[in-house]
């Protein structure tokens, strides 16, 4: 069982000890996840605006 915990542990005392390591990082994580969801949600948002105009446009070409 004690091997189990000790990865934890370990991970535990680095991030304690090495703090502002441990925020850039986790501040660089969100930032990356923010831009790609963002990123996802303006694809999206582009999408359905092309997809719209394309339909207003009607079918007698």
């Amino acid at each position: 069982m004690k091997k189990w915990l000790e990865p934890f542990s370990t991970a535990w005392v680095g991030m304690v000890t090495h703090k502002l390591r441990s925020f850039l990082t986790m501040l660089g994580i969100v930032i990356g996840v923010a831009a790609v969801i963002a990123l996802m949600s303006i694809g999206r948002g582009a999408e359905a605006s092309i997809i719209s105009r394309i339909e207003s446009l009607g079918s007698d070409l």
